[in-house]
C-alpha cells in the first residue's frame, strides 16, 4: 500500500493568501491611520483653551445642571472648525454634553487677538426642547 504525502492547507492555499492578506492589512492599516489621526486631532483640540471655557462654563451653569442633572459630561467628537495662528486664531465649534436627564450641546463661535479670546457666542442648546442657554449673559442676580 502507498502512502501519499498531502500538502498541509498553506502549502494548497498560499497563491491565493498572500495578496488577500496583503491586502487586508493595507486596508486595516489604512483605516487604524485616519482613526488614529482623527483622534489625535480631537484630543489636542480638547486642551484648547476655547473648549476647556466652554465645557467649564456649562458644567457649571446651575440652569443646565437643574435640566440636565449631575454630573455633566462631554459626550463623543466634537465639531466645526479651531484656526490658530501665532497670538490669534478664530473658533467655531459644537460640543455635545450628556446628563442623566438630557442631552445638549455647547456653541462656541469666538476669535482671538494678542493672545486673548474673546467670545461672540456661547450658548448651550437642550436636545429635547430647543431651550438655548446663553452662558455669555451675566448673572442677574450677582452684585
Amino acid at each position: 500500500m502507498e502512502h501519499q504525502h498531502q500538502k498541509s492547507w498553506f502549502g494548497r492555499n498560499w497563491p491565493w493568501l498572500l495578496p488577500v492578506g496583503g491586502c487586508l492589512t493595507i486596508i486595516l492599516l489604512f483605516i487604524f491611520g485616519v482613526g488614529a489621526a482623527i483622534f489625535g486631532v480631537s484630543e489636542a483640540l480638547k486642551g484648547s483653551e476655547p473648549y476647556e471655557f466652554a465645557v467649564e462654563e456649562s458644567i457649571n451653569s446651575p440652569e443646565l445642571m437643574e435640566i440636565l442633572g449631575e454630573p455633566i459630561k462631554t459626550d463623543g467628537f466634537m465639531e466645526g472648525t479651531v484656526n490658530f495662528k501665532n497670538e490669534s486664531g478664530r473658533v467655531d465649534i459644537k460640543i455635545p454634553l450628556r446628563g442623566p436627564k438630557g442631552a445638549a450641546t455647547i456653541e462656541v463661535k469666538g476669535t482671538k487677538e494678542d493672545g486673548i479670546w474673546t467670545y461672540e457666542k456661547l450658548f448651550v442648546t437642550i436636545k429635547e426642547t430647543n431651550e438655548k442657554i446663553d452662558l455669555l449673559e451675566p448673572d442677574l442676580n450677582e452684585n
